[in-house]
Protein backbone atom coordinates (compact mmCIF):
# COMPACT_ATOMS: atom_id res chain seq x y z
CA UNK A 1 0.00 0.00 0.00
CA UNK A 2 1.25 3.48 -0.94
CA UNK A 3 2.73 5.49 1.88
CA UNK A 4 0.45 8.38 2.77
CA UNK A 5 1.88 11.68 1.65
CA UNK A 6 2.33 13.93 4.64
CA UNK A 7 0.49 17.19 5.20
CA UNK A 8 1.39 20.48 6.86
CA UNK A 9 -1.53 22.67 7.95
CA UNK A 10 -0.74 26.37 8.20
CA UNK A 11 -2.87 28.66 10.36
CA UNK A 12 -2.14 32.39 10.01
CA UNK A 13 -3.25 34.40 13.04
CA UNK A 14 -2.96 37.64 14.92
CA UNK A 15 -4.79 38.47 18.17
CA UNK A 16 -7.43 35.77 17.71
CA UNK A 17 -7.49 34.24 21.19
CA UNK A 18 -11.31 34.18 21.09
CA UNK A 19 -11.59 31.83 18.12
CA UNK A 20 -8.30 30.05 17.46
CA UNK A 21 -8.64 27.08 19.84
CA UNK A 22 -11.51 25.35 18.01
CA UNK A 23 -9.62 25.87 14.76
CA UNK A 24 -6.49 24.28 16.19
CA UNK A 25 -8.43 21.33 17.58
CA UNK A 26 -9.98 20.64 14.17
CA UNK A 27 -6.51 20.64 12.55
CA UNK A 28 -4.34 18.72 15.00
CA UNK A 29 -4.62 15.48 12.98
CA UNK A 30 -2.14 16.94 10.46
CA UNK A 31 1.41 15.59 10.30
CA UNK A 32 2.61 19.10 11.03
CA UNK A 33 0.56 21.97 12.46
CA UNK A 34 2.13 25.41 11.98
CA UNK A 35 0.82 28.64 13.46
CA UNK A 36 2.10 31.79 11.76
CA UNK A 37 1.55 34.66 14.16
CA UNK A 38 1.80 38.39 13.48
CA UNK A 39 3.05 39.22 16.99
CA UNK A 40 -0.14 38.70 18.99
CA UNK A 41 -0.50 40.38 22.37
CA UNK A 42 -3.80 38.92 23.57
CA UNK A 43 -2.97 35.35 24.63
CA UNK A 44 -3.23 33.77 21.18
CA UNK A 45 0.26 32.31 21.51
CA UNK A 46 -0.56 30.68 24.87
CA UNK A 47 -3.38 28.77 23.20
CA UNK A 48 -1.33 27.97 20.10
CA UNK A 49 1.47 26.40 22.16
CA UNK A 50 -0.95 23.75 23.41
CA UNK A 51 -1.58 22.38 19.91
CA UNK A 52 0.94 23.59 17.33
CA UNK A 53 4.09 21.73 16.35
CA UNK A 54 5.72 25.00 15.36
CA UNK A 55 4.95 28.66 15.93
CA UNK A 56 6.49 31.17 13.55
CA UNK A 57 6.23 34.94 13.80
CA UNK A 58 6.27 37.32 10.87
CA UNK A 59 5.21 40.92 10.38
CA UNK A 60 1.78 41.18 8.75
CA UNK A 61 1.48 43.21 5.56
CA UNK A 62 -1.54 41.53 4.01
CA UNK A 63 -3.06 38.07 3.93
CA UNK A 64 -1.49 36.99 0.64
CA UNK A 65 2.06 38.02 1.54
CA UNK A 66 1.76 36.42 4.98
CA UNK A 67 0.63 33.11 3.51
CA UNK A 68 3.23 33.21 0.73
CA UNK A 69 5.92 33.68 3.35
CA UNK A 70 4.55 30.78 5.40
CA UNK A 71 4.09 28.19 2.66
CA UNK A 72 7.81 27.47 2.03
CA UNK A 73 8.31 27.02 5.78
CA UNK A 74 6.25 23.80 5.72
CA UNK A 75 8.16 20.57 6.17
CA UNK A 76 5.91 18.43 3.98
CA UNK A 77 5.08 18.26 0.29
CA UNK A 78 1.40 19.08 0.73
CA UNK A 79 0.06 22.11 2.61
CA UNK A 80 -3.39 23.23 3.66
CA UNK A 81 -4.21 26.80 4.63
CA UNK A 82 -6.87 27.27 7.33
CA UNK A 83 -7.92 30.63 8.79
CA UNK A 84 -8.70 30.96 12.49
CA UNK A 85 -12.44 31.41 11.85
CA UNK A 86 -12.57 28.17 9.86
CA UNK A 87 -13.02 24.55 10.98
CA UNK A 88 -12.21 21.21 9.34
CA UNK A 89 -15.04 18.68 9.67
CA UNK A 90 -14.40 14.96 10.09
CA UNK A 91 -15.78 14.42 6.56
CA UNK A 92 -13.35 16.91 5.08
CA UNK A 93 -10.46 15.39 7.04
CA UNK A 94 -11.27 11.95 5.64
CA UNK A 95 -11.52 13.28 2.10
CA UNK A 96 -8.18 15.09 2.42
CA UNK A 97 -6.56 11.86 3.65
CA UNK A 98 -8.00 10.02 0.65
CA UNK A 99 -6.46 12.60 -1.66
CA UNK A 100 -3.09 12.23 0.04
CA UNK A 101 -3.28 8.46 -0.49
CA UNK A 102 -4.32 8.73 -4.15
CA UNK A 103 -2.19 8.86 -7.28
CA UNK A 104 -4.03 11.85 -8.74
CA UNK A 105 -2.11 14.22 -11.02
CA UNK A 106 -3.82 17.25 -9.47
CA UNK A 107 -1.44 19.61 -7.69
CA UNK A 108 -4.18 21.34 -5.71
CA UNK A 109 -7.81 21.14 -4.68
CA UNK A 110 -10.57 23.66 -4.18
CA UNK A 111 -12.86 23.12 -1.22
CA UNK A 112 -16.46 24.30 -0.82
CA UNK A 113 -17.06 26.50 2.19
CA UNK A 114 -20.19 26.90 4.31
CA UNK A 115 -20.41 30.40 5.76
CA UNK A 116 -22.30 31.05 8.98
CA UNK A 117 -23.95 34.30 10.04
CA UNK A 118 -25.31 34.81 13.55
CA UNK A 119 -26.07 31.14 14.20
CA UNK A 120 -27.22 30.04 10.74
CA UNK A 121 -25.50 28.69 7.64
CA UNK A 122 -26.00 30.86 4.55
CA UNK A 123 -26.56 28.88 1.37
CA UNK A 124 -27.83 31.65 -0.92
CA UNK A 125 -26.81 35.15 -1.94
CA UNK A 126 -23.55 33.96 -3.48
CA UNK A 127 -22.36 32.40 -0.22
CA UNK A 128 -22.27 28.76 -1.31
CA UNK A 129 -20.35 26.81 -2.52
CA UNK A 130 -17.77 29.64 -2.10
CA UNK A 131 -14.91 27.45 -3.39
CA UNK A 132 -11.48 28.10 -1.87
CA UNK A 133 -8.22 26.55 -3.10
CA UNK A 134 -6.65 25.57 0.20
CA UNK A 135 -5.00 22.18 -0.33
CA UNK A 136 -2.04 22.09 -2.70
CA UNK A 137 1.54 21.03 -3.19
CA UNK A 138 3.87 23.32 -1.28
CA UNK A 139 6.10 24.10 -4.27
CA UNK A 140 3.32 24.50 -6.83
CA UNK A 141 0.94 27.00 -5.27
CA UNK A 142 1.17 30.65 -4.28
CA UNK A 143 -1.32 33.42 -3.55
CA UNK A 144 -1.65 36.16 -6.15
CA UNK A 145 -0.19 39.46 -5.00
CA UNK A 146 -3.34 41.32 -4.02
CA UNK A 147 -4.07 43.38 -0.92
CA UNK A 148 -7.36 41.53 -0.35
CA UNK A 149 -9.39 38.63 -1.81
CA UNK A 150 -6.28 36.96 -3.23
CA UNK A 151 -6.65 33.56 -4.90
CA UNK A 152 -4.19 30.69 -5.06
CA UNK A 153 -2.37 30.31 -8.37
CA UNK A 154 -1.40 26.71 -9.12
CA UNK A 155 1.33 25.38 -11.36
CA UNK A 156 -0.78 22.45 -12.54
CA UNK A 157 -4.23 20.90 -12.43
CA UNK A 158 -6.81 21.66 -9.73
CA UNK A 159 -9.35 19.15 -8.43
CA UNK A 160 -12.48 19.72 -6.38
CA UNK A 161 -13.37 18.21 -3.02
CA UNK A 162 -16.96 17.63 -1.93
CA UNK A 163 -16.79 18.00 1.86
CA UNK A 164 -17.07 21.61 3.04
CA UNK A 165 -14.89 23.78 5.20
CA UNK A 166 -16.87 25.52 7.95
CA UNK A 167 -16.43 29.30 8.09
CA UNK A 168 -17.77 31.44 10.95
CA UNK A 169 -17.48 34.57 8.84
CA UNK A 170 -20.10 36.74 10.52
CA UNK A 171 -20.03 36.15 14.26
CA UNK A 172 -21.57 39.52 15.16
CA UNK A 173 -22.49 42.74 13.42
CA UNK A 174 -19.61 44.51 15.19
CA UNK A 175 -17.07 41.91 14.03
CA UNK A 176 -18.49 41.91 10.49
CA UNK A 177 -18.50 45.68 10.06
CA UNK A 178 -15.02 46.02 11.54
CA UNK A 179 -13.62 43.32 9.26
CA UNK A 180 -15.60 43.86 6.07
CA UNK A 181 -16.36 47.57 6.08
CA UNK A 182 -13.31 48.99 7.86
CA UNK A 183 -10.31 46.74 7.26
CA UNK A 184 -11.17 45.12 3.94
CA UNK A 185 -12.49 48.24 2.22
CA UNK A 186 -9.21 49.98 3.00
CA UNK A 187 -7.24 47.15 1.43
CA UNK A 188 -9.66 46.94 -1.51
CA UNK A 189 -9.30 50.67 -2.18
CA UNK A 190 -5.51 50.40 -2.10
CA UNK A 191 -5.68 47.53 -4.59
CA UNK A 192 -8.00 49.42 -6.95
CA UNK A 193 -5.82 52.54 -6.87
CA UNK A 194 -2.72 50.43 -7.55
CA UNK A 195 -4.35 48.58 -10.47
CA UNK A 196 -5.66 51.79 -12.05
CA UNK A 197 -2.27 53.50 -11.88
CA UNK A 198 -0.57 50.42 -13.37
CA UNK A 199 -2.67 50.64 -16.54
CA UNK A 200 -2.47 54.42 -16.74
CA UNK A 201 -6.04 55.18 -15.68
CA UNK A 202 -7.29 57.64 -13.10
CA UNK A 203 -8.46 55.76 -9.97
CA UNK A 204 -11.39 58.19 -9.71
CA UNK A 205 -12.65 57.82 -13.29
CA UNK A 206 -16.40 57.09 -13.37
CA UNK A 207 -16.46 57.79 -9.63
CA UNK A 208 -20.06 59.03 -9.59
CA UNK A 209 -21.26 55.86 -11.33
CA UNK A 210 -19.18 53.69 -8.99
CA UNK A 211 -20.57 55.44 -5.90
CA UNK A 212 -24.21 55.49 -6.96
CA UNK A 213 -24.82 52.53 -9.24
CA UNK A 214 -22.36 49.79 -8.26
CA UNK A 215 -23.62 49.48 -4.64
CA UNK A 216 -27.21 49.21 -5.89
CA UNK A 217 -26.15 46.63 -8.47
CA UNK A 218 -24.32 44.63 -5.78
CA UNK A 219 -27.46 44.54 -3.62
CA UNK A 220 -29.69 43.51 -6.53
CA UNK A 221 -27.22 40.77 -7.55
CA UNK A 222 -26.93 39.21 -4.11
CA UNK A 223 -30.49 39.69 -2.86
CA UNK A 224 -32.51 38.95 -5.99
CA UNK A 225 -30.42 37.18 -8.63
CA UNK A 226 -28.38 35.00 -6.23
CA UNK A 227 -31.34 34.31 -3.95
CA UNK A 228 -30.35 36.19 -0.81
CA UNK A 229 -34.06 36.77 -0.16
CA UNK A 230 -34.34 33.08 0.77
CA UNK A 231 -32.23 33.78 3.89
CA UNK A 232 -34.78 36.15 5.45
CA UNK A 233 -33.37 39.09 7.38
CA UNK A 234 -29.87 37.64 7.15
CA UNK A 235 -30.11 37.86 3.37
CA UNK A 236 -31.14 41.50 3.52
CA UNK A 237 -28.36 42.36 5.96
CA UNK A 238 -25.66 40.55 3.98
CA UNK A 239 -26.78 42.08 0.68
CA UNK A 240 -26.75 45.53 2.27
CA UNK A 241 -23.31 44.89 3.77
CA UNK A 242 -21.84 44.02 0.37
CA UNK A 243 -23.50 47.08 -1.17
CA UNK A 244 -21.90 49.20 1.56
CA UNK A 245 -18.59 47.41 0.94
CA UNK A 246 -18.61 48.62 -2.65
CA UNK A 247 -19.72 52.12 -1.67
CA UNK A 248 -17.13 52.58 1.09
CA UNK A 249 -14.38 51.18 -1.13
CA UNK A 250 -14.99 53.89 -3.72
CA UNK A 251 -15.31 56.51 -0.98
CA UNK A 252 -11.84 55.49 0.13
CA UNK A 253 -10.54 55.59 -3.45
CA UNK A 254 -11.81 59.18 -3.70
CA UNK A 255 -10.36 60.06 -0.28
CA UNK A 256 -6.96 58.58 -1.17
CA UNK A 257 -6.71 60.87 -4.21
CA UNK A 258 -7.41 64.09 -2.28
CA UNK A 259 -4.32 66.32 -1.95
CA UNK A 260 -4.44 66.31 1.84
CA UNK A 261 -1.73 65.64 4.40
CA UNK A 262 -2.28 63.04 7.10
CA UNK A 263 -3.02 65.71 9.70
CA UNK A 264 -4.59 68.32 7.47
CA UNK A 265 -6.89 69.53 10.25
CA UNK A 266 -3.91 70.48 12.42
CA UNK A 267 -2.37 72.45 9.57
CA UNK A 268 -5.70 74.08 8.86
CA UNK A 269 -6.10 75.17 12.48
CA UNK A 270 -2.52 76.46 12.59
CA UNK A 271 -3.11 78.51 9.44
CA UNK A 272 -6.34 79.92 10.86
CA UNK A 273 -4.60 80.92 14.08
CA UNK A 274 -1.73 82.54 12.21
CA UNK A 275 -4.21 84.42 10.02
CA UNK A 276 -6.19 85.66 13.03
CA UNK A 277 -3.04 86.68 14.92
CA UNK A 278 -1.80 88.59 11.91
CA UNK A 279 -4.81 90.86 11.78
Amino acid sequence: MMQKRKLSIIIPTGNRVDIIEDCLKSCRWADELIVVDSFSTDGTLDVARQYADRILQHEYINSASQKNWAIPQAAHEWVMIVDTDERITDELRQEVCQVLNSDSSDVGYRIPRINYMLGKSIMNGGYYPDYQTRLFKRDQGRYELRCVHAHVLLDGLCGTLQSPLIHYAHRSIDQTTNNLLILMTRWEAEQRVHEAIQIGKSPTSHLLINLLLRPAAAFILRYFRLGGWREGYRGIVLSLLWAMYICITYMRVWENRLPLSEKWWHESWTDLNEHDNGK
